[in-house]
């Protein structure tokens, strides 16, 4: 076990936990995700060796390559990357959570999916809060039409909301886009359809995720800081 990589991941539950505790929370609230895309199988395999069983994969192919070599552990896998339609049926059997979905074109490919193998599949929306170009994710103005169409979807159940901080933007600006998910998800809860819950919202990263929380995060994806200097 490298004695390092306990330190790190010991002083991130830490951070969490009081993180948590600011935002008025019992522990336990935030589920931590390690992002392992940067690392190799065997560091993979002793990060979950240390406590951290539930990993972020952003590459469709490295998450089924790393739940294949990791298959005598009990990690459950979140698929938070891009993923494209034609990755979708062998990333849905091997996710316990698709964090990424960003478009109908994905939900109608997942939904199929899904069908096709009769399990009920949990995703969450992304949603572009920082409005970039180049981002992924619904607008915010557009996640009403978004669920309204989750509910013809027999197969999709909608867990909740994930958002990317903007890559330009300083820390006040961050907390304002992980306050605005927040803000979102409280205001589409009252008319979602029967396959929408919006319990979780998946924010945060290495260099934002205390704040994530403070902001109502009940799942941030840290990977960096989990792996600086081993």
């Amino acid at each position: 076990m490298n004695d390092k990589l306990r330190t790190n991941l010991a002083s991130v539950r830490q951070k969490m936990v009081e993180a948590t505790k600011r935002s008025g929370r019992p522990p336990g609230a935030v589920k931590l995700i390690g992002v392992t895309k940067y690392v190799d199988i065997e560091t993979t395999r002793q990060l979950v060796d240390a406590g951290c069983e539930h990993l972020g994969e952003s590459r469709p192919q490295v998450l089924w390559k790393k739940r294949e070599a990791l298959s005598d552990l009990p990690v459950q896998w979140h698929m938070i990357g891009h993923l494209q339609r034609n990755k979708v049926k062998r990333t849905v059997a091997c996710s316990h959570l698709i964090h990424s979905v960003d478009s109908k074109r994905l939900l109608t490919a997942i939904n199929d999916t899904g069908r096709e193998t009769n399990t009920m599949v949990n995703v969450l929306l992304e949603v572009n809060v920082s409005m970039e170009p180049a981002k992924k994710g619904f607008h915010s103005d557009e996640l009403p039409e978004a669920l309204a169409f989750v509910s013809t979807l027999e197969f999709i159940s909608v867990n909740g909301l994930m958002c990317m901080a903007g890559l330009g933007g300083d820390a006040d600006e961050a907390r304002r886009e992980f306050s605005s998910l927040r803000e979102l998800k409280e205001k589409s809860q009252a008319s979602s359809p029967d396959n929408v819950d919006l319990a979780e919202l998946s924010m945060g990263m290495s260099r934002d995720f205390e704040m994530a929380i403070e902001e109502g995060a009940t799942m941030v994806r840290v990977g960096s800081v989990l792996f600086e200097g081993i």
